[in-house]
């Protein structure tokens, strides 16, 4: 049974996710045989002021572009 985690920061459209579990599980399907009944996909929204890369939080990084 897999099992998908995808955290990604706020801001995706219910649209945007739907394609996301769509296109995780066809792939899931056709590479590894995998049956989408047992598939199971999270998709976790995280604010961007509790995630940071490049030694900032990701709000503050989104200032300097």
């Amino acid at each position: 049974m897999p099992y998908v985690n995808i955290q990604i920061t706020r801001g995706a459209t219910r649209e945007q996710k739907a394609q996301l579990v769509k296109d995780i599980t066809d792939s899931l399907v056709r590479v590894l045989g995998k049956k989408p009944e047992h598939t199971h996909i999270v998709i976790q929204e995280i604010n961007e002021e509790d995630w940071g890369f490049s030694g900032l939080l990701t709000n503050e990084w989104e200032k300097l572009k």
